[in-house]
């Protein structure tokens, strides 16, 4: 388990300066990043699912702050997992990764910040719902550049279901206005949204 800590560490390091130095000149504005396919590789091996985003911010902003809710049937049962903030810079990347079974008990989350000057992460436990290991899952993220300027941002969700006629992803229109479309989420027996927002 160090052994595989340990390369995704290095791995999201790799990521984040690469991927720094690649952001558009979009102000204020986030967006699921290109990977090379080096890049998608070094994911695929550390970890089971994972998203990166590339974002683009003017100087007023001061503070990112990135976690995840976890829902069970549509109901908020953890509204700040592996919540974590750091001080933002002009252009960055966030990446999250899952890494399922690691244990009997756990799925780990892993959560970075990476900029030209810095990577700041947080390794989660988050304690498996009953069965997880034998539902089918979906993930999906933010379609197009979305703006900062509305606060809470949802770049993704990974979402798990054992219901016999099939799961589907979450809507565009979920991620265009999730307040308004929070009852996707009672499809999921488990669903996690991933969060961030820009601090001015």
């Amino acid at each position: 388990m160090k052994r595989v800590s340990m390369i995704l560490i290095i791995g999201l390091s790799t990521l984040a300066f690469v991927a720094c130095s690649q952001i558009d000149t979009n102000a204020n504005t986030i967006s699921a990043g290109e990977l090379t396919e080096r890049e998608d590789a070094i994911l695929s091996i550390t970890s089971d699912k994972s998203f990166v985003f590339d974002f683009s911010i003017d100087s007023e902003y001061k503070e990112v702050a990135v976690w995840i809710e976890k829902y069970e049937l549509g109901n908020l049962v953890d509204d700040r997992l592996g919540y974590m903030t750091t001080e933002a810079e002009q252009s960055g990347s966030i990446i999250f990764t899952l890494l399922e079974n690691v244990s009997e008990d756990n799925n780990i989350f892993n959560i970075g910040v990476g900029t030209d000057e810095s990577l700041t992460s947080v390794n989660v436990p988050d304690k498996k719902s009953n069965e997880i290991e034998n539902m089918t899952s979906v993930w999906g993220n933010i379609p197009k550049n979305k703006a900062l300027n509305d606060g809470e941002v949802v770049l993704a969700d990974i979402s798990y279901s054992q219901d016999e006629n099939g799961i589907h992803s979450l809507t565009t229109d979920f991620y265009e206005d999730p307040a308004a479309h929070m009852n996707e989420l009672e499809e999921y027996d488990v669903a996690y949204l991933l969060k961030a927002e820009f601090i001015k």
